[in-house]
């Protein structure tokens, strides 16, 4: 029995690498993706190794470029001949001013969070209709549903993720194939390190669960959904503690 697929972006640290270690740990051919931060990314391969239960392969290439995408699921084809599961993690942040925010930096967290998101889809839908069968799942934030003060462009991109995830499920549904996002609160990972202890402190007062949530904590909610029945879909599933 063939090995099931899944490519998780942005996989070489915080939730992608979660992700990924559990889902290797289950017995998955985990592709695995970063842009930049490719001596990490060999680390979480040889982390998976050690495992010794799933198989990985390294597919490094920036997801906001089409060209790059095309390369990554042709290594994928070429690999495994298909793709069970899609986890759009790739991500980055920007906090500060809308008026401070230059044409480049929009661009960027624009072509980052949401484009990518696009791209990968638009790659891996084709082989799943062809399956019927298959699964999208995109890592969102709150900010995509409330937005945040100082955080536009990364609100706007995350709004934006949810709306491409309520339509495509809309028309991924024929051929069951369900399209979720988990629209994350707080969580314990790189993109929050540059908070001080103070800033950390009152944040965490302001959730009700009293804490931030951890990468691996996100990794079983994207288990739990990828598991689940294919009625479930176009949710934009909270994991932030009660924050919202």
């Amino acid at each position: 029995m063939a090995r099931k697929t899944i490519l998780i972006t942005g996989s070489s640290r915080g939730i992608g690498r979660s992700i990924a270690l559990l889902f290797a740990s289950r017995g998955y051919h985990v592709f695995l993706n970063s842009h930049s931060s490719l001596e990490a990314l060999e680390q979480v391969r040889e982390e998976i190794e050690r495992q010794g239960a799933g198989v990985c392969t390294l597919t490094p290439g920036d997801v906001g470029d089409p060209g790059d995408v095309a390369r990554i699921f042709q290594k994928i084809k070429e690999t495994c001949g298909h793709l069970d599961i899609l986890v759009n993690n790739a991500g980055i942040a920007h906090i500060g001013l809308l008026t401070d925010l230059d044409n480049p930096q929009w661009d960027r967290i624009i072509r980052t969070n949401l484009s990518s998101v696009f791209y990968c889809c638009r790659a891996a839908v084709p082989g799943m209709v062809a399956r019927k069968q298959g699964a999208i799942i995109n890592i969102s934030s709150m900010w995509g549903t409330s937005g945040a003060s100082c955080e536009v462009a990364y609100s706007a991109s995350k709004a934006g993720v949810h709306g491409l995830t309520r339509a495509l499920a809309k028309e991924l549904a024929p051929s069951s194939i369900p399209v979720n996002a988990i629209a994350c609160g707080v969580i314990d990972t790189e993109m929050n390190h540059q908070l001080d202890e103070e800033e950390r402190a009152a944040l965490e007062e302001d959730i009700p669960m009293g804490r931030f949530g951890t990468p691996d904590e996100i990794a079983q909610i994207v288990w739990d959904v990828a598991t689940a029945p294919s009625y479930l879909t176009g949710q934009i599933i909270g994991a932030d503690g009660g924050y919202l």
